[in-house]
């Protein structure tokens, strides 16, 4: 086999895994949203809608765990993606970006929630943490921060904020009898005017 021939077949073995894997991620979701997140997740199941065998799963992921791991790893690339200016914002402007991104994509705050409650030592709720730091310093110099606050504690404020209420927000939309999306604009209005307040007093 020449150079160009095994080239290109190593690109198609790469490209076959990196679809079976997105098959896989996808199948999770899918599952994860019609069997709710704490009913279990049948690995056989998810294998059999990525059209692979279960043996794949755990040679390319290792363990349940791990998969839903790979599965919030995915929906933040597939985020990232579409954000390239996303680290060029102010704080404002990520915040309200990140509300309104989780309130499209809210499986993905719910699997990292059971990680979470689970325990996972691998699961790490800030993975942008070293950007995220350089960019809250950005803004303390911009002035878009005031200088002395604490630019950490407020982000990490809002972060808890919005998943805690994509978390909660179905159970209660349902005992306030309004329909989630009405309930999700009328957090979203709060939650920018608490970041508009946050921004100005620090």
């Amino acid at each position: 086999m020449n150079d160009t021939a095994g080239q290109t077949a190593q690109g198609r073995r790469s490209r076959d895994r990196a679809r079976t894997e997105a098959d896989l991620l996808q199948a999770t979701y899918d599952l994860l949203q019609r069997d709710g997140i704490f009913a279990g997740l049948n690995l056989q199941e998810v294998a059999e809608r990525s059209g692979v065998n279960r043996g794949q799963i755990y040679q390319y992921f290792g363990d349940r765990r791990s998969l839903l791991r790979a599965a919030v790893a995915h929906r933040a690339r597939e985020w990232a993606a579409g954000a390239k200016r996303h680290w060029e914002k102010s704080f404002l402007g990520r915040r309200k970006a990140m509300f309104r991104s989780a309130l499209a994509n809210p499986a993905s705050t719910l699997v990292e929630a059971l990680l979470a409650i689970d325990g996972d030592p691998d699961y790490h709720p800030l993975p942008e943490i070293e950007k995220t730091k350089a960019a809250l310093e950005r803004d303390q110099r911009n002035g878009d921060l005031p200088a002395g606050s604490d630019a950490l504690a407020m982000h990490t404020f809002m972060v808890a904020a919005y998943k805690g209420y994509l978390i909660f927000r179905e159970a209660i939309a349902r005992d306030l009898g309004v329909p989630v999306d009405q309930l999700d604009a009328r957090v979203l209005a709060v939650h920018d005017r608490v970041l508009e307040a946050m921004a100005r007093e620090g």
